[in-house]
């Protein structure tokens, strides 16, 4: 695909970030919960970023989770917007705990991707969503792709 795809791509993927919380909660009472999507199949090069993600997080390892994302990469935490690894490890300091992330949606063009997913806590893969997410990724010269953007939402 063409630059143009990418970026076409990466619009899409905003506006699904836009849409989410809108379509999601809008004709739902506070404490309604969003109807759970179905999860699909990443390719191998897309799944080992969630999974990957979901282990360093579950360890408590922010310096691994950090480097999920590329130098510049951004994040949403506590309604601040943080951006750079160095920063994003220090607001993951926190993180631990047994972490699930499931794929709702996917696209890649080119060199960027995105993937719209859920996330929960707790060993059990039956358990509740606790909230939905967004990830823009970038595929480096290497071919590994990495987290450009990382935005959630707390389900409820």
């Amino acid at each position: 695909m063409g630059r143009t795809d990418a970026r076409a791509v990466l619009v899409l993927g905003m506006a699904v970030v836009v849409s989410v919380p809108v379509h999601g909660l809008s004709a739902q009472n506070a404490s309604e919960r969003p109807e759970p999507q179905p999860s699909i199949e990443l390719p191998s090069e897309l799944s080992r970023v969630l999974r990957d993600y979901e282990q360093f997080w579950s360890n408590g390892q922010e310096d691994a989770l950090a480097a999920l994302f590329v130098e510049e990469g951004l994040i949403v935490r506590k309604g601040s917007w943080i951006r750079g690894r160095d920063r994003i490890q220090e607001a993951y300091r926190d993180a631990g705990g047994p972490l699930r992330l499931r794929a709702i949606e996917y696209a890649t063009g080119g060199d960027v991707a995105f993937i719209v997913g859920a996330y929960g806590y707790g060993a059990d893969t039956a358990a509740e969503d606790s909230g939905m997410f967004v990830l823009t990724l970038r595929r480096q010269p290497s071919g590994r792709w990495l987290i450009v953007s990382d935005l959630d939402r707390g389900a409820g």
